[in-house]
């Protein structure tokens, strides 16, 4: 079936919603990000018209710092029945940028000597994982060639909505996955899912006594002041100043907008979960790549890769050479009605956070979207 160009949100068409300043960004000054000699022109092109016209992005928020300045600055609305701007510092949904959180819980705990990154995962979930099942190692799981199989569940999106309000546990998702056969061998291949961290966070309690969440404000959010990054847990709202998420479905050949900022996340803990802001990202990024999370030894094996010509590190990141020979190591993430994206350059000379409030986050224009940001971010370096 043909969609039509009409789109509906809340009863409003395209037309109600652009008049006025709804198109406009926003475009204050900041005091803690001094713009020195940056220029941010090529990169605010690249952001383009949020909303735009077929409404594919409510809301953005960005942030850069080269050695020469720093740049932030938001743009579209906080919601788009009331045209408000984006608030300062928004909390959104990270999506997989939690596993970059949950991959540094892990390497402090082999720093510690609570764990080791080849030892077998099974001794810690005997009632999880079954006695014959092949050998996966804490460093499988990180680096995303754990072979883990994950939970087979109903495509498609109308699913989704209609269970986005189910509680999962952890120990639940993985028994669920585990009733299928493993993708492959561990360690004979690398293949990006949600699996191995979920079950890093599981072993994150097990080793620790305590839950997820707590070690995170142990060990990162207190210690950098993130005072606006938490886990959710069962909960399905966003706490504090936020953006509004939607999500497109289509009704009979009309794409509506869904308001998808209330979804439980315990289909992904440890590996999608967290709730943040730029602000507390960007925070977390410098502690990262400065070296102030990890022993030196833990921190360079998080950025390398299992193998020549990964894709993944060890923990999970993503990498991009620059034809200089300096390396972009970075990480993204989306759920419904959001999208995240953290980075920097290998020498410190860049450091990049971005949020949008797509509303299709797992489509690939939305992509497309964070990878035009991006190149215009690294041709600042």
């Amino acid at each position: 079936m043909k969609l039509t160009r009409r789109i509906l949100v809340a009863g409003f068409t395209v037309g109600a919603l652009l008049a006025g300043t709804l198109a406009a960004p926003a475009s204050a000054a900041h005091r803690d990000c001094p713009t020195g000699m940056l220029d941010p022109t090529n990169v605010i092109t690249a952001v383009g018209e949020i909303p735009d016209p077929q409404l594919t992005t409510t809301s953005a928020q960005l942030r850069i710092t080269t050695p020469t300045g720093c740049f932030k600055d938001t743009f579209g609305v906080r919601d788009l029945r009331s045209s408000a701007p984006v608030p300062p510092d928004a909390r959104i949904r990270i999506g997989s940028v939690t596993k970059v959180f949950t991959a540094v819980v892990v390497y402090q705990l082999v720093a510690e000597g609570q764990l080791s990154l080849d030892e077998p995962v099974r001794p810690y979930l005997p009632d999880l994982i079954p006695a014959d099942w092949p050998t996966v190692t804490v460093r499988q799981l990180l680096a995303h060639t754990s072979g883990l199989p994950s939970p087979v569940l109903p495509d498609g999106l109308d699913w989704q909505l209609q269970h986005r309000f189910d509680r999962w546990t952890p120990e639940q998702i993985v028994r669920t996955a585990l009733t299928n056969p493993p993708d492959y061998t561990p360690g004979d291949a690398q293949r990006y899912t949600n699996m191995g961290y979920i079950v890093a966070g599981i072993l994150i309690e097990r080793v620790t006594g305590s839950s997820y969440s707590e070690q995170m404000r142990q060990r990162i959010f207190r210690p950098l002041g993130l005072r606006d990054t938490y886990a959710p847990g069962v909960a399905t709202g966003i706490r504090g100043p936020h953006v509004r998420g939607y999500q497109q479905v289509n009704r009979g050949g009309l794409i509506e907008l869904v308001d998808a900022t209330r979804w439980s996340q315990t289909f992904t803990p440890a590996s999608g979960d967290l709730i943040s802001t730029v602000a507390d990202l960007d925070r977390f990024t410098a502690a990262l790549f400065g070296g102030r999370l990890l022993a030196p030894a833990q921190q360079r094996e998080l950025f390398t890769h299992p193998w020549a010509g990964a894709e993944y590190s060890n923990g999970g990141l993503s990498s991009i050479r620059l034809p200089d020979g300096r390396v972009f190591w970075g990480k993204s993430g989306a759920r419904y009605g959001y999208q995240a994206a953290v980075g920097a350059l290998d020498d410190g000379g860049l450091r990049f956070v971005f949020a949008a409030g797509p509303t299709d986050a797992k489509a690939e224009g939305q992509s497309a979207l964070v990878q035009r940001v991006l190149a215009a971010v690294l041709a600042l370096a």
